[in-house]
């Protein structure tokens, strides 16, 4: 995520800010632009961004509840943003705790889908390929977590702490977070719209194995007898080894934490340095500038090697769990570097697209 300031005082404020701690005005996020900017009393009760040549900017609808800080178009006044508009079905809002709990949610959608439009995935239109439906969510009590057909079901359970993380010892997961979770279903999602019946099946046959495996049997084979012994060899997750939907899954959700948290350390200008003797000097600078468009996921990997060690050896000294609790094997890189390839070949087909519009 990159640091972003406020467009009143230039004070860094953070992606989930609605007020700006320096001058007290108020923030909001525009997906379009991928920009923090600053609102204004309009005189009429509203808070409106300033006229530029992109228009004014209004909140979401879910503003007035509390749980979203986008904006949407003046001209659109009163109606959901990109992250909003993708809900199916929000909680029951007669419930106090639901309120909190969805705006948790909201959050993690949030910053997926800052991330999708930073790869220049599609979000709000069906699938690259013929068949493909759109995204959206389900945000209901008592559900299991999942995805299907193009609707992503969220457990709102899992927003209370306690429950993920007795789910998470349940598992035997070492990292379970809420935006893991969206990750790792939307990876399901876009598998369904670009892999599924398109040009890259056969490549994906070959690394992540034969999805036509039933895929019910193969989760009760999992829990049942649980990753074998040596699984980090091929897999950059237990879980991984569950089914090859699962291990795409698991691997673009890795794909994506790899690419959000090196924006992060690029803009923080944080450059972990380990011993010569340990890594190669190449691994000590950041390089690029934007890791949404490194050249290939090794270069991804690079860089981010030292950087979740050095997170890893800090969250230790302050007794924590390590931030980045896998290895990066050679097999499990080479699947990353077959998603790093599908999302560049989407991203330049829709600029060709856009150009010939």
């Amino acid at each position: 995520m990159r640091v972003f300031s406020c467009g009143h005082c230039g004070q860094a404020v953070y992606f989930d800010n609605v007020v700006c701690e320096n001058c007290n005005n108020a923030l909001g996020f525009d997906p379009d632009l991928l920009r923090m900017l600053t609102l204004y009393p309009d005189g009429a009760g509203r808070l409106v961004t300033r006229t530029s040549r992109d228009g004014s900017r209004v909140y979401c609808a879910n503003y007035d509840h509390q749980v979203c800080n986008w904006l949407v178009p003046e001209e659109r006044e009163g109606s959901l943003c990109l992250s909003c508009g993708l809900n199916r079905t929000i909680p029951d809002l007669t419930v106090p705790s639901n309120v909190e709990r969805w705006f948790v949610f909201e959050k993690a959608k949030r910053w997926l889908i800052y991330g999708l439009r930073r790869l220049g995935l599609p979000v709000d239109t069906a699938g690259v390929y013929d068949g493909g439906t759109p995204l959206a969510f389900d945000i209901v009590a008592d559900a299991k977590t999942g995805h299907d057909s193009g609707l992503i079901t969220l457990n709102l359970a899992e927003a209370d702490p306690s429950v993920r993380e007795q789910v998470r010892e349940d598992m035997d997961e070492p990292y379970r977070t809420l935006l893991g979770h969206v990750r790792h279903e939307s990876g399901h999602y876009y598998w369904q719209s670009l892999i599924c019946d398109s040009p890259w099946l056969t490549r994906f046959r070959e690394l992540f194995g034969d999805e036509r495996a039933d895929y019910q049997q193969a989760l009760a084979t999992y829990h049942q007898n649980r990753p074998p012994a040596d699984w980090a060899r091929n897999y950059i997750s237990a879980y991984a080894t569950a089914h090859p939907w699962e291990d795409w899954a698991e691997s673009w959700a890795h794909y994506l934490h790899m690419v959000e948290a090196l924006e992060t350390a690029c803009d923080y200008r944080i450059e972990p340095r380990l011993p010569k003797s340990k890594l190669r000097p190449s691994l000590f600078s950041m390089s690029f500038s934007d890791p949404y468009r490194a050249s290939g996921a090794k270069a991804l990997i690079d860089k981010w090697v030292p950087l979740a060690l050095a997170m890893n050896s800090l969250n230790r000294s302050m007794g924590l769990s390590d931030f980045y609790p896998f290895v990066v094997s050679p097999t499990a890189s080479e699947k990353l570097e077959f998603i790093h390839s599908v999302i560049n070949t989407v991203r330049a087909g829709r600029r060709q697209a856009l150009h010939r519009a």
